[in-house]
């Protein structure tokens, strides 16, 4: 179920150092007609609680241009935060009604215990975390879910081996590495003291 956020049209001839002063974030609003975009402010308060539940290229969300007036699904597309306070300074939203597929970054996460992991001692070394994808805004996954319990030592899954939902293709270049397990990484300490050992037994025999 879709976020819904109201918003308004921002001002003519307002700065935007006035409106975050009083509480406003500026916003704008893009491919709801056209190529024409739609300058808006949004209560700083309702940014808050918009960005504990959505993320950028990610979450659905049912805007509403109150005063417009203008009603539809978009997405965030941008978040640009203040670089010294890392508080909310603009937003993009993209309609996505009447585009089609649409292109989305979603999040991945791996479940399973891989067999090389639990019985043979490596280490699942996690490439991509996230993954472009598209599909239609009605789609959009919130997780992708990637299983790796079959994973040994030296086996690897790349994009175009992972298990998508339905209605979901992957993007970017097919043979990139998405998740591995290697071996067990030996520290130089170990190393040095495992080469000591070997250089005694040596001397010995």
């Amino acid at each position: 179920m879709p976020l819904t956020v109201e918003c308004q049209k921002r001002p003519e001839g307002s700065k935007t150092k006035a409106l975050r002063r009083s509480g406003e974030i500026p916003a704008n609003l893009y491919g709801h007609k056209g190529t024409e975009s739609i300058s808006l402010v949004i209560n700083a308060k309702t940014v808050e609680r918009l960005l504990k539940k959505a993320s950028v290229n990610n979450t659905l969300i049912d805007l509403n241009v109150t005063d417009v007036p203008w009603r539809g699904k978009a997405l965030l597309r941008e978040l640009q935060v203040h670089p010294a306070k890392g508080t909310p300074y603009h937003l993009s939203f993209f309609a996505v009604a009447g585009h089609g597929d649409t292109n989305v970054e979603v999040r991945l996460r791996f479940v399973g215990n891989a067999v090389g992991v639990k019985q043979e001692g490596g280490f699942l070394d996690t490439v991509i975390t996230e993954l472009q994808v598209s599909c239609s805004p009605e789609n959009i996954p919130e997780i992708i879910e990637i299983d790796v319990s079959n994973l040994k030592i030296g086996d690897s899954l790349r994009i175009h081996e992972l298990v998508l939902p339905q209605g979901v293709t992957a993007l970017g270049e097919a043979e990139q590495v998405v998740v591995s397990v290697s071996q067990p990484q030996i520290s130089a300490e170990a190393e040095a003291e495992a080469e000591t050992a070997s250089e005694t037994v040596s001397e010995a025999t």
